[in-house]
């Protein structure tokens, strides 16, 4: 066989279709093994992860103390957003053990997102050819970054500000706010897991734009009904409040503009390869 004719990597040999499902499997069992570990992990140090999970719940939370930071260096005091020691109950015989399994789970998944990706990556990446792979390199660092960072967000900032305008809304003063356990979790993973995949938008704009799905023209003529989609998918995971809705929106529509200037310069390398 002439050199020209091998393929990309030496070590790639044609697999069957059966022989890809078994491939697929084991990178599966991986991965999913990596969650599980890690959700072994979160479930054993209780403490550090409902601290964690429930710090949003208070006014010593990092958040909160930054803001009225601010609110004293711009002389804002509504920045400072005040109590908010909320009273948590559970309601269920099961329910505390059962929200620490769901819980761990959840840890389990962030924590162990990077080694599934990879997993992921390194079944996809043998069907690429050479120059896919070159400019595919980093890709697993980019989207671990991307879904931290949304992770992060969601957390410090959505969540945060989310909580603190529901508990303090009242419609009667003869009604307290008793929060339940289920309450409280759910939202905090809701929030944290869709941010961390919505923050996905520039590489799922890269992959789109390399395969001349979308071009960066296409993004800008239909950027007024993205920022309609972007509005309705942040009012659907997000609880009922404007604020929470907006604070989702804003860094995304900012996601959008970014993916267009990536689909351009996507574009400009592809029109230079057909010169």
């Amino acid at each position: 066989m002439a050199l020209d004719q091998l393929p990309d990597d030496p070590q790639e040999k044609e697999m069957g279709f059966l022989d890809h499902l078994e491939e697929l499997r084991w990178h599966l069992v991986r991965a999913v093994a990596s969650v599980l570990v890690f959700s072994i992990v979160a479930f054993l140090f209780k403490d550090i992860i409902f601290e964690l999970i429930l710090g949003p719940t208070q006014s010593e939370f990092w958040t909160y103390q930054q803001l009225c930071k601010l609110a004293d260096m711009i002389n804002t005091p509504a920045l400072c957003l005040g109590d908010m020691d909320m009273i948590i109950q559970n309601r269920t015989i099961t329910g505390q053990f059962v929200w620490h399994i769901k819980s761990s789970l959840v840890v389990g998944l962030i924590l162990g997102f990077p080694y599934t990706f990879w997993e992921i990556w390194r079944f996809v990446k043998p069907g690429l050819r050479n120059n896919e792979k070159r400019a595919s390199r980093g890709v697993v660092v980019v989207v671990t970054f991307l879904f931290l960072l949304g992770v992060f967000f969601g957390y410090f900032i959505v969540t945060p500000l989310s909580f603190n305008f529901l508990y303090n809304y009242e419609l009667s003063i003869k009604i307290d706010n008793i929060i339940d356990l289920s309450s409280i979790i759910g939202m905090v993973a809701t929030l944290a897991l869709a941010c961390g995949i919505m923050f996905q938008l520039p590489v799922v704009t890269y992959i789109l734009s390399k395969a001349e799905i979308i071009t960066p023209k296409l993004m800008k003529r239909y950027r007024r009904h993205s920022i309609v989609v972007i509005l309705i998918i942040s009012a659907i995971i997000t609880p009922p409040d404007v604020i929470s809705q907006i604070m989702i929106a804003l860094p995304l529509a900012f996601l959008y503009e970014v993916s267009i200037v990536i689909s351009r310069r996507i574009q400009k390398k592809i029109e230079k390869q057909r010169l």
